[in-house]
Protein backbone atom coordinates (compact mmCIF):
# COMPACT_ATOMS: atom_id res chain seq x y z
CA UNK A 1 0.00 0.00 0.00
CA UNK A 2 1.14 3.53 -0.76
CA UNK A 3 1.83 5.70 2.25
CA UNK A 4 1.06 9.40 2.22
CA UNK A 5 2.09 12.25 4.47
CA UNK A 6 -0.46 14.48 6.19
CA UNK A 7 0.73 17.62 7.92
CA UNK A 8 -0.80 18.19 11.35
CA UNK A 9 -2.39 21.41 10.08
CA UNK A 10 -4.28 19.45 7.40
CA UNK A 11 -6.13 17.07 9.73
CA UNK A 12 -9.23 19.29 9.56
CA UNK A 13 -9.01 19.14 5.77
CA UNK A 14 -8.99 15.34 5.88
CA UNK A 15 -11.95 15.25 8.27
CA UNK A 16 -13.90 17.68 6.08
CA UNK A 17 -13.09 15.57 3.01
CA UNK A 18 -14.39 12.42 4.70
CA UNK A 19 -17.40 14.25 6.12
CA UNK A 20 -18.46 15.07 2.57
CA UNK A 21 -18.87 11.35 1.88
CA UNK A 22 -20.36 9.85 5.05
CA UNK A 23 -21.24 10.95 8.58
CA UNK A 24 -18.06 11.06 10.68
CA UNK A 25 -17.79 10.27 14.38
CA UNK A 26 -14.55 11.25 16.08
CA UNK A 27 -13.04 12.10 19.48
CA UNK A 28 -14.01 15.48 20.96
CA UNK A 29 -12.67 17.12 24.08
CA UNK A 30 -15.07 17.13 27.04
CA UNK A 31 -13.79 19.33 29.81
CA UNK A 32 -10.09 19.48 30.65
CA UNK A 33 -9.15 15.80 30.56
CA UNK A 34 -12.11 13.88 29.17
CA UNK A 35 -12.83 12.86 25.57
CA UNK A 36 -15.84 11.34 23.82
CA UNK A 37 -16.74 10.10 20.35
CA UNK A 38 -19.39 12.34 18.83
CA UNK A 39 -20.70 13.14 15.38
CA UNK A 40 -18.50 15.76 13.74
CA UNK A 41 -20.18 19.06 13.00
CA UNK A 42 -17.01 21.18 12.94
CA UNK A 43 -13.81 19.43 11.81
CA UNK A 44 -11.80 21.76 14.04
CA UNK A 45 -13.32 20.10 17.12
CA UNK A 46 -11.75 16.72 16.35
CA UNK A 47 -8.95 15.65 18.71
CA UNK A 48 -6.47 12.97 17.67
CA UNK A 49 -3.97 13.26 20.51
CA UNK A 50 -5.98 11.69 23.33
CA UNK A 51 -5.29 8.85 25.79
CA UNK A 52 -8.72 7.19 25.67
CA UNK A 53 -12.41 8.04 25.51
CA UNK A 54 -14.51 6.99 28.50
CA UNK A 55 -16.96 5.01 26.37
CA UNK A 56 -15.63 3.27 23.29
CA UNK A 57 -17.31 3.14 19.88
CA UNK A 58 -19.22 0.13 21.23
CA UNK A 59 -21.94 2.62 22.17
CA UNK A 60 -22.81 3.21 18.51
CA UNK A 61 -23.47 -0.47 17.83
CA UNK A 62 -24.76 -1.49 21.26
CA UNK A 63 -26.32 1.68 22.75
CA UNK A 64 -26.44 2.20 26.54
CA UNK A 65 -30.24 2.18 26.28
CA UNK A 66 -32.53 1.33 23.39
CA UNK A 67 -36.19 0.56 22.81
CA UNK A 68 -36.61 -2.93 21.42
CA UNK A 69 -40.34 -2.67 20.81
CA UNK A 70 -43.50 -0.79 21.64
CA UNK A 71 -46.71 -2.61 22.56
CA UNK A 72 -50.39 -1.79 22.56
CA UNK A 73 -52.26 -3.55 25.36
CA UNK A 74 -55.67 -2.47 24.10
CA UNK A 75 -55.07 -3.95 20.65
CA UNK A 76 -52.84 -6.79 21.88
CA UNK A 77 -50.27 -5.75 19.30
CA UNK A 78 -46.61 -4.71 19.13
CA UNK A 79 -44.03 -3.30 16.73
CA UNK A 80 -40.26 -3.68 16.84
CA UNK A 81 -37.87 -0.75 16.67
CA UNK A 82 -36.59 0.37 13.28
CA UNK A 83 -32.82 -0.12 13.52
CA UNK A 84 -30.66 1.32 10.75
CA UNK A 85 -27.09 0.57 9.63
CA UNK A 86 -24.54 3.05 10.94
CA UNK A 87 -23.10 3.65 7.44
CA UNK A 88 -20.59 6.07 8.97
CA UNK A 89 -16.88 6.71 9.38
CA UNK A 90 -15.39 6.25 12.84
CA UNK A 91 -12.33 8.45 12.76
CA UNK A 92 -9.38 8.43 15.18
CA UNK A 93 -10.04 4.99 16.66
CA UNK A 94 -7.30 3.35 18.75
CA UNK A 95 -6.27 -0.19 17.87
CA UNK A 96 -7.54 -1.69 21.15
CA UNK A 97 -11.02 -0.26 20.59
CA UNK A 98 -11.30 -1.83 17.15
CA UNK A 99 -9.99 -5.05 18.68
CA UNK A 100 -12.87 -4.79 21.16
CA UNK A 101 -15.38 -4.39 18.29
CA UNK A 102 -14.02 -7.56 16.70
CA UNK A 103 -14.56 -9.41 19.98
CA UNK A 104 -18.12 -8.11 20.17
CA UNK A 105 -18.63 -9.30 16.59
CA UNK A 106 -17.71 -12.77 17.80
CA UNK A 107 -19.95 -12.72 20.86
CA UNK A 108 -22.99 -11.13 19.23
CA UNK A 109 -22.65 -12.78 15.83
CA UNK A 110 -22.42 -16.45 16.84
CA UNK A 111 -25.32 -18.76 17.75
CA UNK A 112 -28.40 -16.56 17.49
CA UNK A 113 -26.96 -13.29 16.10
CA UNK A 114 -28.05 -10.14 17.89
CA UNK A 115 -29.78 -8.49 14.93
CA UNK A 116 -29.76 -4.91 16.23
CA UNK A 117 -26.01 -5.00 16.75
CA UNK A 118 -25.38 -6.73 13.42
CA UNK A 119 -27.54 -4.18 11.60
CA UNK A 120 -25.79 -1.19 13.17
CA UNK A 121 -22.38 -2.62 12.27
CA UNK A 122 -23.24 -2.49 8.57
CA UNK A 123 -21.49 0.24 6.62
CA UNK A 124 -19.08 1.10 9.44
CA UNK A 125 -15.71 2.37 8.19
CA UNK A 126 -12.78 2.67 10.58
CA UNK A 127 -9.96 5.21 10.43
CA UNK A 128 -7.37 4.42 13.08
CA UNK A 129 -4.70 6.53 14.73
CA UNK A 130 -1.62 5.50 16.72
CA UNK A 131 -1.28 6.62 20.32
CA UNK A 132 1.25 7.10 23.08
CA UNK A 133 0.65 4.63 25.95
CA UNK A 134 -0.12 6.30 29.26
CA UNK A 135 0.04 4.99 32.82
CA UNK A 136 -3.00 2.74 32.33
CA UNK A 137 -2.58 1.20 28.86
CA UNK A 138 -1.37 -2.39 28.76
CA UNK A 139 -2.69 -3.53 25.38
CA UNK A 140 0.80 -4.66 24.40
CA UNK A 141 0.43 -7.43 27.00
CA UNK A 142 -2.66 -8.77 25.22
CA UNK A 143 -1.17 -8.64 21.73
CA UNK A 144 -2.41 -5.25 20.50
CA UNK A 145 0.19 -2.72 19.37
CA UNK A 146 -0.50 1.05 19.33
CA UNK A 147 0.31 0.94 15.61
CA UNK A 148 -1.69 -2.20 14.85
CA UNK A 149 -3.58 -1.59 11.59
CA UNK A 150 -5.65 -4.80 11.68
CA UNK A 151 -9.23 -4.25 10.52
CA UNK A 152 -8.84 -0.57 9.67
CA UNK A 153 -9.70 0.94 6.30
CA UNK A 154 -7.31 3.87 6.81
CA UNK A 155 -4.63 4.27 9.45
CA UNK A 156 -2.84 7.39 10.65
CA UNK A 157 0.55 6.90 12.31
CA UNK A 158 1.76 9.87 14.32
CA UNK A 159 5.02 11.59 13.40
CA UNK A 160 6.53 14.64 15.06
CA UNK A 161 5.19 16.98 12.35
CA UNK A 162 2.18 15.09 11.03
CA UNK A 163 0.88 11.63 10.17
CA UNK A 164 1.64 8.76 7.84
CA UNK A 165 -1.65 8.02 6.08
CA UNK A 166 -2.16 4.52 4.73
CA UNK A 167 -5.23 3.24 2.87
CA UNK A 168 -5.54 -0.43 3.81
CA UNK A 169 -8.70 -1.42 1.91
CA UNK A 170 -10.42 -0.48 -1.32
CA UNK A 171 -12.96 1.44 0.75
CA UNK A 172 -10.13 3.41 2.31
CA UNK A 173 -8.59 4.17 -1.08
CA UNK A 174 -11.92 5.42 -2.41
CA UNK A 175 -12.41 7.68 0.61
CA UNK A 176 -9.02 9.32 0.02
CA UNK A 177 -9.66 9.93 -3.69
CA UNK A 178 -9.63 13.63 -4.46
CA UNK A 179 -7.43 14.55 -1.51
CA UNK A 180 -4.03 15.72 -2.69
CA UNK A 181 -1.49 14.13 -0.36
CA UNK A 182 2.25 13.78 -1.01
CA UNK A 183 3.87 10.36 -0.74
CA UNK A 184 5.55 9.60 2.56
CA UNK A 185 9.26 9.18 1.95
CA UNK A 186 11.11 9.63 5.23
CA UNK A 187 10.67 9.78 8.97
CA UNK A 188 10.00 7.06 11.48
CA UNK A 189 7.06 7.10 13.87
CA UNK A 190 7.76 7.67 17.54
CA UNK A 191 7.09 4.62 19.68
CA UNK A 192 6.26 4.98 23.36
CA UNK A 193 6.81 2.43 26.10
CA UNK A 194 4.14 0.73 28.16
CA UNK A 195 4.20 1.42 31.87
CA UNK A 196 1.81 -1.45 32.67
CA UNK A 197 2.48 -5.10 31.85
CA UNK A 198 0.88 -8.50 32.39
CA UNK A 199 3.80 -10.87 32.71
CA UNK A 200 2.43 -13.96 31.00
CA UNK A 201 0.83 -14.57 27.58
CA UNK A 202 -2.77 -15.78 27.38
CA UNK A 203 -1.70 -19.35 26.59
CA UNK A 204 -0.11 -19.54 30.04
CA UNK A 205 -2.80 -17.44 31.74
CA UNK A 206 -5.35 -20.14 30.93
CA UNK A 207 -3.48 -22.45 33.27
CA UNK A 208 -2.97 -19.75 35.90
CA UNK A 209 -6.67 -18.89 35.96
CA UNK A 210 -7.65 -22.54 36.21
CA UNK A 211 -5.63 -22.76 39.45
CA UNK A 212 -6.80 -19.44 40.90
CA UNK A 213 -10.47 -19.96 41.71
CA UNK A 214 -9.87 -19.87 45.47
CA UNK A 215 -7.03 -17.35 45.49
CA UNK A 216 -7.26 -14.90 48.44
CA UNK A 217 -6.84 -11.96 46.04
CA UNK A 218 -10.59 -11.99 45.35
CA UNK A 219 -11.52 -11.33 48.97
CA UNK A 220 -8.69 -8.82 49.40
CA UNK A 221 -9.81 -6.88 46.32
CA UNK A 222 -13.43 -7.00 47.50
CA UNK A 223 -12.42 -5.17 50.68
CA UNK A 224 -11.67 -2.10 48.54
CA UNK A 225 -14.39 -2.56 45.90
CA UNK A 226 -17.63 -0.58 46.30
CA UNK A 227 -19.58 -2.63 43.75
CA UNK A 228 -20.46 0.38 41.59
CA UNK A 229 -20.07 -1.47 38.27
CA UNK A 230 -18.05 1.29 36.59
CA UNK A 231 -15.51 -1.27 35.36
CA UNK A 232 -18.26 -3.13 33.48
CA UNK A 233 -19.86 -0.05 31.99
CA UNK A 234 -16.64 1.40 30.55
CA UNK A 235 -15.24 -1.94 29.34
CA UNK A 236 -15.36 -2.05 25.51
CA UNK A 237 -15.81 -5.85 25.39
CA UNK A 238 -18.66 -6.10 27.93
CA UNK A 239 -22.09 -6.64 26.44
CA UNK A 240 -24.35 -7.78 29.29
CA UNK A 241 -27.75 -6.12 29.47
CA UNK A 242 -31.10 -6.06 31.22
CA UNK A 243 -34.52 -5.83 29.60
CA UNK A 244 -37.43 -3.98 31.21
CA UNK A 245 -41.05 -3.40 30.22
CA UNK A 246 -42.49 0.01 31.02
CA UNK A 247 -46.26 0.53 30.90
CA UNK A 248 -47.71 4.01 30.46
CA UNK A 249 -49.83 5.59 33.17
CA UNK A 250 -53.04 4.74 31.32
CA UNK A 251 -52.03 1.05 31.18
CA UNK A 252 -52.84 1.01 27.48
CA UNK A 253 -49.35 0.31 26.18
CA UNK A 254 -45.66 0.77 26.73
CA UNK A 255 -42.17 -0.10 25.65
CA UNK A 256 -39.66 -2.89 26.10
CA UNK A 257 -36.24 -1.36 26.67
CA UNK A 258 -32.75 -2.80 26.88
CA UNK A 259 -29.93 -1.16 28.83
CA UNK A 260 -26.37 -2.00 29.78
CA UNK A 261 -25.91 -4.09 32.90
CA UNK A 262 -22.86 -5.58 34.57
CA UNK A 263 -21.67 -8.56 36.58
CA UNK A 264 -20.23 -6.35 39.33
CA UNK A 265 -23.73 -5.21 40.28
CA UNK A 266 -25.48 -7.34 42.93
CA UNK A 267 -28.86 -7.19 41.19
CA UNK A 268 -27.35 -8.63 38.00
CA UNK A 269 -27.41 -12.15 39.45
CA UNK A 270 -30.79 -11.81 41.13
CA UNK A 271 -33.33 -14.42 40.05
CA UNK A 272 -36.90 -15.36 40.89
CA UNK A 273 -37.52 -15.98 44.57
CA UNK A 274 -35.00 -13.38 45.68
CA UNK A 275 -31.93 -15.58 45.25
CA UNK A 276 -28.68 -13.78 44.33
CA UNK A 277 -26.19 -16.37 43.13
CA UNK A 278 -23.12 -14.08 43.29
CA UNK A 279 -23.96 -12.37 46.53
CA UNK A 280 -20.41 -11.50 47.56
CA UNK A 281 -18.16 -8.92 45.91
CA UNK A 282 -15.27 -11.39 45.92
CA UNK A 283 -17.28 -13.75 43.69
CA UNK A 284 -18.17 -10.90 41.36
CA UNK A 285 -14.56 -9.74 41.11
CA UNK A 286 -13.47 -13.25 40.19
CA UNK A 287 -16.19 -13.56 37.60
CA UNK A 288 -15.21 -10.24 36.00
CA UNK A 289 -11.56 -11.21 35.66
CA UNK A 290 -12.37 -14.73 34.48
CA UNK A 291 -14.63 -13.26 31.77
CA UNK A 292 -11.60 -11.39 30.44
CA UNK A 293 -8.91 -14.05 30.81
CA UNK A 294 -10.53 -17.48 31.12
CA UNK A 295 -14.11 -18.30 30.13
CA UNK A 296 -14.14 -16.99 26.56
CA UNK A 297 -10.37 -17.28 26.24
CA UNK A 298 -10.57 -21.03 26.86
CA UNK A 299 -12.68 -21.22 23.71
CA UNK A 300 -10.86 -18.71 21.48
CA UNK A 301 -7.29 -18.66 22.76
CA UNK A 302 -7.48 -14.86 22.95
CA UNK A 303 -7.72 -12.64 26.01
CA UNK A 304 -11.10 -10.90 26.09
CA UNK A 305 -9.43 -7.86 27.64
CA UNK A 306 -7.94 -5.41 25.12
CA UNK A 307 -5.69 -3.56 27.57
CA UNK A 308 -7.33 -0.15 27.22
CA UNK A 309 -6.93 0.52 30.97
CA UNK A 310 -10.41 2.01 31.37
CA UNK A 311 -11.48 -0.23 34.25
CA UNK A 312 -8.46 0.92 36.27
CA UNK A 313 -8.43 4.55 35.14
CA UNK A 314 -12.08 5.07 36.07
CA UNK A 315 -12.32 2.76 39.10
CA UNK A 316 -13.65 4.72 42.08
CA UNK A 317 -11.60 2.50 44.43
CA UNK A 318 -8.34 2.48 42.46
CA UNK A 319 -8.45 -1.27 41.72
CA UNK A 320 -6.07 -2.40 38.96
CA UNK A 321 -6.90 -5.46 36.86
CA UNK A 322 -3.22 -5.68 35.91
CA UNK A 323 -2.23 -5.94 39.55
CA UNK A 324 -4.86 -8.64 40.13
CA UNK A 325 -3.66 -10.76 37.21
CA UNK A 326 0.00 -10.34 38.09
CA UNK A 327 -0.77 -11.32 41.68
CA UNK A 328 -2.40 -14.52 40.37
CA UNK A 329 0.67 -15.15 38.20
CA UNK A 330 3.02 -14.61 41.15
CA UNK A 331 1.04 -16.90 43.47
CA UNK A 332 0.85 -19.58 40.78
CA UNK A 333 4.61 -19.48 40.18
CA UNK A 334 5.33 -19.69 43.91
CA UNK A 335 3.27 -22.87 44.15
CA UNK A 336 4.83 -24.26 40.97
CA UNK A 337 8.39 -24.01 42.33
CA UNK A 338 7.61 -25.10 45.90
CA UNK A 339 9.37 -28.44 46.57
CA UNK A 340 7.18 -31.32 47.61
Amino acid sequence: MVQFFLESERVTELVTHLKGQKPVFAPHRKGRKSFAFERVEDAADVVLDYPRVMHSIRKFFLPPRETLMTFDLAENDFSTADVQPSDAIFFGVHSYDLGAVHRLDYNLGKGHPEKNYITRRQGAVFVGVSFEPDAYHFCGSVGIDPMDTSGFDIFLTKLLDGYIVEALTEVGEQLLNGLDLPAHEAGKPARGNFQQHIYLPQAKLNEVMAKSYDNPVWAETAEKCVGCGTCNLVCPTCYCFNVEDTVNIQATGGTRDRHWDGCMLREFTGVAGGEVFREHLADRQRHRVFRKFKYISDETGQPWCVGCGRCTAYCTAGISIVNIVNRLVGDYEKVAVTPI
